[in-house]
């Protein structure tokens, strides 16, 4: 990406137009971020540097990546053609990072947020792209220690895919609701079913909901003035939480934490997968699709952040409220006779609790925030490794 991120604008978005109008419907590609943590006290610990020189040579250079801190690692499917692939490429990325970290005797953890690291001592990595960001954010990029789960969906055709950015804007609470995993940070119970959430699309510009823009000259119109107003200067720079991407002829979905346990991983994945490719289907056969005011999107977008998979969703066409529950079952069953085309359905899935659900219970019983961290976030490597 860091190649497109130094284009200048003109080519970049001549690129994204061309790269758009010849693309392939449905591909996909799936990154999902963890935390680096010392085996022994489960604090976050600066080592980024270490994996990645270590990935060199391995069948993980070239998906391994940093994101921000030294603290934390990305590791991406690359572009699958199928669902398939990406479900394959999900556990086989999972296990190349468990090797790579265990022979370097770096833990890793997989929850949204971790419970108690302070954020004053994580390291920005030494990259020209974030020593931009950290000059330019300042305390917003310090304060952004958090782990999310993006999925990139292929949209042929520049407006349909502006189109379909537009209506997944709607379905953003229902994917959070039933991601949410981060209960706990700065030492505390925040009562929020996503820290994570609350502190990255509350600080960061250009983030959390975008508008709808109805055609790619409208997106690329907004685009092209942040270039010239001097707002922006990289795509990247683009936080959203969903995105039409200039580097990608993707439309990425970014709200998500970050999953600990694969199966819950793929079954969040094949969900937005199989919601991007339901939109396409339905825009292109004329279905009507709810489009209401960014002001209710926002009032649903709380109610996930603040309740998750608990709480309750509003109906947004019609205002009925029901449980959240409820929602992401009508959600499935909205995208089932796709997702079962593309391969998908088998991974559809609510379970009996996610992963905030599953920490606010052990911690209301007395556990610690150590225990029910590593509980949740850590032990899922260990079994992993137990079971190779």
């Amino acid at each position: 990406m860091g190649d497109e991120q130094r284009l200048p604008p003109d080519e970049l978005i001549r690129r994204a137009r061309e790269a758009f109008d010849d693309a392939r419907d449905f591909t996909l590609a799936v990154e999902e971020e963890f935390a680096l943590l010392d085996p022994e006290s489960l604090a976050l610990v600066n080592r980024f540097e270490e994996l990645q020189a270590a990935a060199v040579g391995t069948d993980l250079e070239g998906h391994l990546v940093g994101e921000l801190i030294a603290s934390e690692v990305e590791v991406r499917t690359g572009r699958c053609e199928t669902w398939a692939e990406a479900r394959a490429r999900l556990a086989e990325r999972r296990e190349q990072l468990i090797a790579l970290a265990s022979r370097l005797g770096v833990g890793l953890g997989a929850t949204g947020t971790h419970p108690w690291s302070p954020w004053q001592e994580q390291r920005i990595i030494d990259t020209p792209h974030y020593r931009r960001n950290d000059e330019l954010l300042r305390y917003v990029v310090w304060r952004n220690n958090s782990f999310g789960l993006h999925v990139h969906v292929g949209i042929r055709g520049r407006d349909r895919a502006v189109r379909v950015h537009d209506a997944l804007r709607v379905r953003l609470p229902e994917l959070l609701a039933l991601s949410c995993s981060s209960p706990f940070v700065e030492n505390v119970n925040t009562g929020l079913h996503s820290a994570r959430t609350q502190i990255f699309t509350r600080m960061f510009p250009r983030c959390g909901v975008p508008d709808a823009y109805g055609s790619w000259d409208e997106f690329e119109r907004y685009v092209r003035y942040l270039y010239e107003t001097g707002s922006i200067s990289e795509h990247t720079q683009l936080w959203w939480s969903v995105r039409p991407h200039l580097a990608y002829p993707t439309v990425e979905i970014r709200i998500c934490d970050g999953q600990p346990e694969l199966a819950e991983a793929r079954g969040l994945a094949a969900l937005a997968y199989a919601l991007a490719a339901r939109t396409a289907r339905a825009l292109d056969e004329g279905e009507p699709l709810p489009d209401p005011p960014p002001r209710l999107i926002e009032e649903n977008l709380w109610r996930a952040i603040r309740h998750g998979l608990s709480g309750e969703l509003i109906d947004l066409p019609s205002g009925r409220v029901r449980p959240a529950r409820a929602a992401i079952e009508e959600l499935i069953e909205w995208v089932h006779p796709v997702a079962r085309e593309l391969g998908a359905d088998e991974d559809l899935d609510l379970p009996l609790a996610n992963s905030a659900e599953r920490q606010i219970a052990r911690f209301e019983e007395g556990a610690s925030l150590r225990g029910v961290y590593f509980e949740e976030a850590v032990a899922w490597t260990e079994r992993w490794l137990t079971k190779s």
